[in-house]
């Protein structure tokens, strides 16, 4: 049965992967396109899409807060680390916990906050790109907080699990 559910969450991560892969393609694509369009747009026909430069803004925040996240499941994000080549495997890994466990609750504290903000802009009725409200276009900050503090979360899972099977292995 455990087989299974690994086999399982296997299987959701990798349509996770595939699925942020796909939007950070469409939406990368889409903002060069509109970008570049705005431009030939502006010089050739002295004209433009009146909302596309807020589009691109918001766009850029969307690849910001899912390209965060892309990283953080790749484990490939920020990390200041100039004295981790000063320690042993085992101790960097007990660091790592802690750093993890930290980041894991900055970025559920900021998804809280977005999420209230979010409310507030609901409350006021606050509108982007002529007349879209706003928490749709914003709703990507508390929910790639929450699904960033998520990836912390399953990584500090992981590095204990890896630091208990490791000890078991080394008494037996």
């Amino acid at each position: 049965m455990a087989s299974g559910l690994a086999a399982n969450l296997d299987r959701l991560d990798r349509v996770g992967r595939f699925l942020e892969n796909v939007a950070l393609v469409t939406l990368l694509s889409g903002m060069m396109l509109l970008s570049v369009g705005q431009i030939v747009l502006r010089e050739v026909f002295d004209t433009g899409i009146i909302w596309a430069d807020e589009l691109v803004r918001l766009i850029v925040l969307w690849l910001a807060m899912m390209g965060a996240v892309a990283a953080c499941r790749e484990d490939r994000h920020i990390r200041i680390d100039a004295i981790t080549h000063l320690f042993p495997d085992r101790v960097i890994d007990v660091i790592r916990v802690g750093v993890d466990v930290f980041a894991a609750a900055v970025c559920g504290v900021i998804a809280w906050h977005a999420h209230r903000y979010l409310q507030l802009e609901i409350e006021f009725a606050d509108t982007v790109l002529v007349d879209t409200p706003a928490w749709i276009a914003h709703v990507v900050v508390p929910v790639s907080f929450a699904v960033l503090s998520y990836r912390f979360m399953v990584s500090v899972i992981k590095r204990i699990h890896g630091l208990m099977y490791e000890e078991s292995q080394v008494s037996q």
